[in-house]
């Protein structure tokens, strides 16, 4: 069971895999942050200057020290239920990001998959030079034909 883990493991799948896995987390922050931090106070700002992400609905009691408070982190660890629409479109618009940077992506590599392809197809069109050897024995052929026939001697 060892053996076939250690082989499961080593394979170049898998690695590629956990190292996507990696930069993939890295790079889910990274966006994040520009949603969060970016992009949602300037949507924010033009939409009267309110945090976006704290746009939300109270759907059951407030507790009374927390009465009237707009802090939806707050609410949400006091265990109020809340339909937290600001928050959600936050996440939209980081999803929208992170696919938009991956069509570009993939349509890249699509490119260069392409522009591949062709410059491999030019390649099998042209001919592989001859042998030497084929070379030299066609010149030798070539040689005897154009040589007058040798009458037999008595």
């Amino acid at each position: 069971m060892l053996k076939e883990f250690r082989a499961f493991i080593a394979r170049g799948n898998v690695l590629d895999l956990a190292v996507a896995v990696i930069i993939g987390a890295a790079f889910g922050r990274i966006v994040t942050s520009l949603t969060e931090d970016v992009i949602m106070p300037v949507i924010g700002r033009l939409l009267g200057g309110l945090d976006f992400s704290s746009y939300f609905v109270a759907l059951g009691p407030v507790p009374a020290n927390l009465a009237g408070s707009t802090d939806y982190a707050a609410l949400k660890k006091a265990g109020v239920p809340l339909l937290g629409y600001g928050a959600f479109i936050t996440q939209a618009v980081n999803f929208l990001i992170v696919a938009f940077i991956i069509f570009m992506l993939v349509r890249t590599v699509n490119r260069m998959v392409s522009v591949f392809e062709r410059e491999k197809e030019k390649s099998a069109q042209v001919p592989a030079p001859e042998p030497t050897e084929v070379a030299l024995l066609r010149e030798i052929r070539d040689e005897l034909r154009g040589r007058p026939p040798s009458s037999p001697s008595a």
